[in-house]
Parts: C-alpha cells; sequence; structure tokens
C-alpha cells in the first residue's frame, strides 16, 4: 500500500509538471492547468476554457514583431513542435477557424534536451520564442492559441489560448485565408504523431523556425492527416472548412470612396473594430454603387456574447441606448457585425480620419496620451463618438478612428458600446472587452 501510494504520488508530481503558456497570458491564468488535451478531442479547443480573461489582454498591432511566447512547468517531454494560432472566434469551438501565424519544428518549448527538466510546475521554462503578427491580416477581437506536440512520451496535444486584440488598418480576410489551417493530432482525429520525434507540419506556412534539440528526428505524421491535419472524421472538424473561404461579397462592389477594408466582417466570428486607411473616404458626389448585400444576413456571425438581448427593433434614432443593445449571440440580431462594409454609410460625417493623432473630441471624452500609464488592463475610451484606444499591457494604445457610419459611446468603460446608422436608422450595438 505504500509502495503504491508512493508511485501515485509520483505520478501527480509529475502530471502537475508538464507545461502551460504564460505569454500571451492565457484565459483563466490563476486556474489554468497543464494537462493535455483528452486524447478523444472532446475538450477541444482551448482545453474546453470557460474564456474567462482575468483582465488579461494581449494588444498586438498588424505588423508587430518579436512579441513574446513563453511558458511554465518542467515536464517539456524532449521538446517538440509548436504552432501559434489566431482565430477572430472570442469563445471558439470545434468548428472555428484558426491560421497559423508561426510553426517551430523541433526544440520547442525546450531545446537539447531528451526528457524533462525536473518535476517543478512552476519554473519559468528558461528557453524563450517570439512571432511576428502579420500586416495584412484584419484588425479585431478574437483568440490567440499556442499547441504543441510533445517528443518523448505519450502522443498527445496540448492547447491553451488567449484572449487577443489585433489593432491597425488596411488587412483584408483574403490574406487571412491564405494563411496555413492549425494542425491537430493525438486528439482522436485519426492523425496521430510518431513517438521519439519532432513532428514536420503538413502545411507549416511561411513563416517556420526549425530548432535541433538533443536529437535531430524530423518526421511527418502518421495517418489521415492531410494538408491541414484536419481530417473529416475527427472530432475537430473546423481545420480548413469553415466559413472564411467565402470570398467578400464587396469584392465586386464599386468602393467609389477607398476608404476601409470591407473584408474583416466576412471573416467567422469575432469582433471587429476597424480603423479606415488614411486615405479619408470623402465622396463629392453622391456614389450610385448598388447597395451591398448585407452579407451577414445569411450568415450572421457570432459576436462575443454579452448577458442582454439584443433591441434591435427599435431605431432610437434620438437615444440610442447603447448599454442595452449588447448582442447576445441571437442570430436574428447579429447582422450589425459587419456594418463595417456599408460603403453608402455618410461618409461626409468623418472629418478626414487620422490613425495616429488624437481627434479632437466633439463630445464629453477626450484622448490620453498614447504610452501613458493606465490602470484598469482591457479598458476602453471612446473619444469624442468617432475613436477609440484601449489600456493594453499598462499603457493606454495610439487613438484609432472608427468606420464610416459608427460611432461610440464617449468615456472610459470595461466595455465599448457603439451605435451603427444604416439607412437613416441607428442600431445600438456592444463590443465586450476580451
Amino acid at each position: 500500500m505504500y509502495a503504491k501510494t508512493l508511485v501515485l504520488g509520483g505520478l501527480v508530481g509529475l502530471a502537475s509538471a508538464h507545461i502551460k503558456m504564460s505569454h500571451p497570458v492565457p484565459y483563466g491564468a490563476s486556474s489554468l492547468d497543464n494537462s493535455p488535451l483528452k486524447p478523444d478531442g472532446s475538450d477541444f479547443p482551448c482545453k474546453g476554457s470557460a474564456y474567462n480573461a482575468e483582465g488579461a489582454s494581449n494588444v498586438y498591432g498588424l505588423g508587430s514583431s518579436g512579441n513574446k511566447l513563453a511558458f511554465i512547468g518542467s515536464a517539456v517531454h524532449g521538446g517538440g513542435s509548436c504552432q501559434v494560432s489566431i482565430t477572430y472566434d472570442a469563445q471558439p469551438n470545434a468548428n472555428s477557424v484558426w491560421k497559423v501565424i508561426k510553426s517551430i519544428e523541433g526544440g520547442c518549448p525546450a531545446q537539447d534536451q531528451v526528457g524533462n527538466m525536473g518535476d517543478n510546475a512552476a519554473q519559468e521554462v528558461p528557453y524563450k520564442y517570439s512571432f511576428d503578427i502579420p500586416s495584412d491580416v484584419p484588425a479585431g477581437n478574437g483568440t490567440i492559441a499556442w499547441t504543441w506536440f510533445n517528443k518523448v512520451g505519450n502522443r498527445e496535444m496540448y492547447m491553451n489560448c488567449g484572449p487577443v486584440t489585433l489593432t491597425g488598418s488596411g488587412g483584408s480576410e483574403t490574406a487571412y485565408s491564405a494563411l496555413p489551417d492549425m494542425f491537430r493530432a493525438n486528439i482522436g482525429n485519426g492523425c496521430e504523431t510518431l513517438s521519439d520525434t519532432d513532428v514536420e507540419f503538413p502545411n507549416a506556412g511561411q513563416v517556420i523556425e526549425k530548432l535541433n534539440g538533443a536529437t535531430d528526428a524530423f518526421k511527418p505524421p502518421n495517418g489521415s492527416c492531410g494538408p491541414t491535419g484536419a481530417p473529416g472524421s475527427g472530432s475537430g472538424n473546423g481545420g480548413g472548412s469553415p466559413a472564411p473561404t467565402t470570398a467578400p461579397p464587396t469584392t465586386e462592389a464599386p468602393t467609389p470612396t477607398g476608404g476601409a477594408d470591407a473584408s474583416a466582417p466576412t471573416l467567422p466570428g469575432g469582433v471587429f473594430i476597424p480603423v479606415p486607411t488614411t486615405e479619408a473616404p470623402a465622396p463629392t458626389s453622391a456614389p450610385v454603387a448598388p447597395a451591398p448585400e448585407e452579407p451577414s444576413t445569411e450568415e450572421p456571425a457570432p459576436f462575443e456574447p454579452a448577458p442582454e438581448t439584443p433591441s434591435t427593433e427599435e431605431p432610437a434614432p434620438v437615444e440610442p441606448t447603447p448599454e442595452e443593445g449588447a448582442g447576445s449571440g441571437d442570430a436574428a440580431s447579429q447582422p450589425e457585425t459587419p456594418v463595417i462594409t456599408d460603403p453608402i454609410s455618410e461618409a461626409p460625417v468623418q472629418d478626414t480620419p487620422e490613425t495616429e493623432a488624437p481627434v479632437p473630441p466633439t463630445d464629453n471624452n477626450t484622448a490620453t496620451t498614447p504610452g501613458s500609464a493606465c490602470a484598469n488592463e482591457g479598458e476602453w475610451n471612446c473619444v469624442g463618438g468617432s475613436s477609440f484606444q484601449r489600456c493594453a499591457s499598462g499603457a493606454w494604445s495610439v487613438v484609432m478612428q472608427l468606420a464610416a457610419g459608427t460611432s461610440c459611446e464617449a468615456g472610459q468603460s470595461a466595455n465599448i458600446n457603439m451605435i451603427v446608422t444604416r439607412n437613416g436608422r441607428k442600431r445600438a450595438i456592444r463590443s465586450m472587452s476580451v
């Protein structure tokens, strides 16, 4: 009995010493364990997370480089191969689309190791990694994930997720869709990595780092992995087939204003807070372009759920009451998500937006100097009803302009309350902080 207790205690110690992500800051960091995904994939993605940010806010600019990727734990299992992926779903599910922005083959999350580095679950992994954010993907809110396929030990897939906000302008859904899909294996989907090997991803993408650990054993996976590692028989079937392959309806429609790129809203899920390009849309003659088909009517992208039910039927032209218009995921109320694609919004309301300098307020709120300290992580600041900034990593971001026809309720709060005007009607929506 005593011997059994010792064995069980050793197993518990080993299990508690697995690896988990520390940067980017994951959801539920205070209670996040370091176990892998279940072998049947039932907790894919993100280990069935409740998506509680606990104040975490991972904000990256489009085109930013050298962003920190770090880990905690000691059971590195000889290293292995990792990927960093992004979805525009704030609360991803099994059908969410994940696109890879970096692949690391071998030596991740540890280099030059034949096994583990002790049994201290709280120690920092000394090996540091980094990733870049593509400059041509859409800005918006979503989820960032780190996935790991260990070299030594049981055939497992690890996955930690955290909230992410991408800031900037000029990205497109086409560029995002062109990125490789997240590789998935060892979760009952017919694809498996080989023991004692650093898996070579079937589609690692153009941003790939190869690191040789204590052994050099690169091997492709085994089974029905396909080019994306997401066979149709697996429990996670969102590896390449979901909605982002749909071309944005505005590609063939004339865009006389040359304003903000309209492709982002066609991405599945997510809350997009677009920023117009530096060419301010200011048509002097009313465009006669056909009205857009309002693509979201047939496939409304799930908004970040909020507890209240939206009251989308009352136009409320005078009092939009944005606090009561929060989207709760109801399919009938979600067409507001892609309102940023509406090229017929009353452009003259926009006063030649600039993405860098704070816009002089016309309301009761002012911009806070970018880079200055802020106290409430993740807090939004709506400036003058036409632009916004956010508290990220202890400092205020640059002031960014809202799209034509979109305004926000001035002031600082945990949520940014936005009002969309379409065809003379105002509709209030709420973007919850992640």
